[in-house]
């Protein structure tokens, strides 16, 4: 299982998952609780549930970058262009905007 830490701004939001049943985002029990800075993104609102889908959820997909940017990642890296959970953990710790992924160790 691979598996990340989802900061909005500086808060701790959430996880975002990848396992053999595909992709999924819970937000974090605390942050649910007092959630200071709204919710991760509009197709994401606040709920105790669980997000879960067989492909990665759009939101995070939209993170990961596109075009000559993924692909001076990809050769200096030496990452996988199809492995989406990896790039996402790999290339989304410093995002433009309030969001950030912190592969979890």
């Amino acid at each position: 299982m691979k598996k990340g830490l989802v900061y909005k701004k500086e808060m701790l939001a959430g996880i975002v998952w990848e396992n053999e049943d595909g992709y999924g985002f819970q937000y974090n029990t605390a942050y649910f609780k007092n959630p200071k800075y709204g919710e991760v993104s509009r197709t994401l609102p606040l709920r105790k549930e669980s997000f879960t889908s067989q492909t990665m959820l759009p939101f995070f997909d939209g993170l990961i970058p596109e075009g000559w940017l993924l692909q001076i990642a990809i050769d200096n890296w030496k990452l996988n262009a199809r492995d989406r959970m990896n790039l996402l953990l790999k290339l989304c710790e410093d995002c433009i905007g309030d969001i950030s992924i912190i592969k979890e160790k």
